[in-house]
């Protein structure tokens, strides 16, 4: 019984120690999660408006293309094939996929 009274004896200097602690935990979290993505959103943001006719590209739903033209209501008209064009919003452009595509294939020397 004597335990449990010095227990509770004890406890009035840690609001400080819970308030450092949430604070630690609420910058990590801004750290971790919140920067990268505000981050990776701003790069994505000036990646679209960067677009110039002729790149490759392509959408969030996997449709590879050329960039045809861009139009002044803010969609772009895409050639997926000799001919054929469609016509998507500059929003829909994944600039993950784009830079995959458009990266130098590696090329391994031959034994």
């Amino acid at each position: 019984m004597t335990a449990v009274i010095l227990l509770q004896a004890t406890g009035g200097g840690g609001g400080y120690m819970q308030l450092i602690l949430l604070v630690g935990m609420i910058l990590v979290f801004w750290l971790f999660m919140i920067r990268p993505q505000a981050k990776k959103a701003k790069q994505a943001k000036s990646f679209q408006e960067n677009l110039q006719k002729g790149d490759r590209i392509v959408t969030i739903a996997g449709i590879h293309g050329r960039v045809n033209k861009m139009n002044e209501d803010g969609t772009i008209d895409i050639e997926t094939s000799p001919g054929s064009y469609l016509k998507i919003e500059k929003s829909a452009i994944s600039m993950e996929m784009t830079a995959n595509v458009n990266k130098p294939a590696v090329t391994t020397p031959a034994k």
